[in-house]
């Protein structure tokens, strides 16, 4: 019987050796369904820092772990997916990537003392409410996004009348509202049209309809590839000559892989090019040396968020929420989205927009 006690105790002593020597990081995100393409390339990004910082020694002597959670980018798988890092003794979270399901999960991880940095959750509502201290993001939020798209469809494109659609997420919706609001502030246009459309819906023709009758001149869409891919083959295929006008949920390579030759001269709006940033050429080339392919969508941003976390980290001493929390909004930090520290609610001073053009079958910066 002593025998096994000691076993049991020794047992339990090497467990806690080995936690002590290893520094958990949570990736919570798309891994399948159709939105992987926007969780993966943020487990990618985790996966390649983590094993540069592992070779030369890891951080204040431990190694990171990755440990990777699959939501779905649905809210109510989440929550659950938040729990299990939490179970898993996480230090920190990269993610999640849809703003829904970003949102659902925050409050698991504020109970648990948990900092979760977001590379793609753009809602203002999740740092403006003050709600969630623990929150961060490299992106900037989606009202600075609709005030780039609305001021590039008046302005740049002097589209008079705006139909903004949207596909009824925190996301989509969201940046729909931010749209019309300053549409209809700005007094350059007017709203056409505000309606919302059922994500995973075989066809959207009746929607393409109601913005053919409304005589809108450019469309505002806020949501993701899947649905927008669809409207955009059913308005060419209708003859519906408005501008279509994206955010940074339809700014992949996977939109222009699903519409095709309909999704030329489509536009949306996403991160900055900071192609030109050393680091950012750092990164993407790691990328193509290990999976022989560039990154998708919001790799940089996630690569920057690895960054931001492991010097927070270095900086606090420690893994102690309030000192690494500290330490991101008081310390700059170079990264492949360029220098960054983040304000006291969290987000990325430093961050902003550009609006992108689909340019025989890639997106190409809009000058």
């Amino acid at each position: 019987m002593k025998k096994f006690l000691s076993a049991i105790v020794l047992s339990a002593l090497m467990t806690l050796t080995a936690s002590a020597d290893t520094l958990k990081l949570g990736v919570a995100g798309p891994h399948s369904g159709d939105l992987a393409s926007y969780g993966i390339p943020a487990t990618r990004a985790a996966a390649l820092y983590a094993k540069e910082l592992n070779a030369k020694g890891g951080i204040l002597g431990m190694q990171i772990e990755i440990v990777q959670s699959d939501d779905v980018c649905k809210p109510e798988i989440a929550v659950n997916t938040a729990n299990k890092l939490v179970s898993e003794k996480v230090a920190f979270v990269l993610g999640h990537i849809c703003s829904g399901a970003t949102k659902a999960a925050l409050g698991t991880y504020k109970d648990a003392g948990i900092a979760v940095m977001s590379p793609s959750a753009t809602n203002p509502g999740l740092t403006k409410s003050g709600d969630y201290p623990n929150f961060f993001r490299t992106i900037a939020p989606d009202d600075a996004q609709a005030k780039l798209a609305v001021d590039f469809t008046t302005e740049k494109l002097g589209s008079k009348l705006i139909a903004v659609i949207h596909d009824k997420g925190d996301y989509g919706k969201g940046f729909a509202e931010f749209a019309k609001k300053f549409i209809e502030e700005g007094g350059k246009a007017k709203v056409a049209l505000f309606e919302g459309v059922t994500p995973g819906a075989v066809d959207y023709t009746a929607v393409v309809q109601k913005i053919k009758r409304s005589k809108a001149t450019a469309v505002i869409f806020g949501g993701y590839h899947p649905e927008a891919s669809k409207i955009i083959t059913a308005m060419k295929k209708k003859k519906v000559k408005a501008a279509f006008v994206s955010d940074d949920g339809v700014k992949d390579d996977t939109f222009i892989k699903v519409a095709g030759k309909y999704s030329e001269g489509g536009y949306a709006t996403g991160p900055k090019d900071n192609s030109a940033n050393p680091l950012n050429k750092k990164a993407i080339a790691d990328h193509v040396a290990a999976y022989s392919e560039k990154p998708g969508a919001f790799y940089i941003e996630a690569y920057s968020a690895m960054i931001a976390i492991t010097e927070a980290i270095k900086a606090a001493g420690s893994t102690d929420y309030a000192k690494v929390t500290a330490a991101l909004k008081s310390n700059w930090v170079e990264t492949p989205i360029g220098k960054i520290k983040f304000d006291e609610r969290g987000d990325a001073i430093g961050a902003g927009f550009s609006v992108y053009q689909v340019q025989n079958g890639k997106y190409v910066e809009v000058k």
